[in-house]
């Protein structure tokens, strides 16, 4: 197991190009002990000799990844994780992942309120005045972000939508800052919503975990409150897509 435990270590560790001696730094293991483990990780093609005795991830590590990316059911895999969050703290629970210009539901798990909302899996989702769609847009590099700007409309769902671009500028500055977007009625009247980003295996926002209910159930106040859990979700699932956590 200690032999397996010091691989991984190892294999972890070439997660970008580095020398040897900062291999053995970042694992804790003795120089010999990583070289050792380094030939037979080239020899297998899990790790390569860049040059000048730096080491990185080899194309045995893309191809398993994407074999296993491939197979990857994410409704299925976020499920237990959306349910848990839904049971703490209430209301309708979804998972969206980014599509262009848009987000697409994947996965929802309902509450046990007699009401329902009214999305459903598959329903595309305006990036600007959604929560999942402030909290793809808030993380997006910042070119990205501007292209992303010039496409889509600023069209007003509600008289709360941010429809300038300068405000909603402002308000994804405040999601970058604390991590998490508030949809407070301005994608669809009497629902407010928080949402968190999700990010995968390159660090790139890929979607977002959000948490929904009627504006009488969940106050403005209250939706700050649960925000945490929601980010903590969203973390989650993150980490299960590969996402180093920060």
């Amino acid at each position: 197991m200690k032999a397996v435990e010091r691989t991984l270590s190892v294999l972890e560790a070439l997660g970008r190009p580095r020398p040897l001696a900062d291999i053995a730094e970042r694992t804790g293991l003795p120089k010999p002990t990583v070289h050792r483990i380094l030939q037979v990780l080239v020899a297998r093609g899990f790790a390569r000799d860049a040059e000048d005795g730096v080491y990185a991830a080899g194309p045995r590590v893309l191809t398993v990844a994407g074999e296993a990316l491939a197979e990857l059911d994410l409704a299925g895999l976020a499920r237990p994780t959306l349910t848990a969050l839904q049971r703490s703290v209430g209301g309708t629970v979804h998972l969206a992942l980014r599509n262009g210009d848009e987000a697409v539901y994947v996965e929802k798990i309902e509450s046990g309120e007699p009401y329902r909302m009214a999305s459903r899996i598959g329903l595309p989702l305006r990036l600007h005045s959604t929560a999942i769609g402030k909290a793809i847009l808030a993380f997006l590099p910042e070119q990205e972000l501007v292209d992303v700007l010039a496409r889509i409309p600023l069209e007003r769902q509600t008289p709360s939508t941010f429809v300038t671009e300068e405000t909603l500028r402002a308000e994804l500055a405040r999601v970058r800052s604390r991590g998490y977007a508030i949809d407070d009625e301005e994608n669809e009247e009497g629902v407010r919503c928080v949402a968190a980003p999700l990010v995968d295996h390159q660090g790139r926002v890929a979607g977002g975990v959000s948490a929904s209910a009627l504006v009488y159930v969940r106050t403005l106040a209250e939706a700050r409150r649960i925000a945490p859990e929601v980010v903590r979700a969203a973390a989650e699932l993150s980490a299960q897509l590969g996402a180093r956590a920060a």
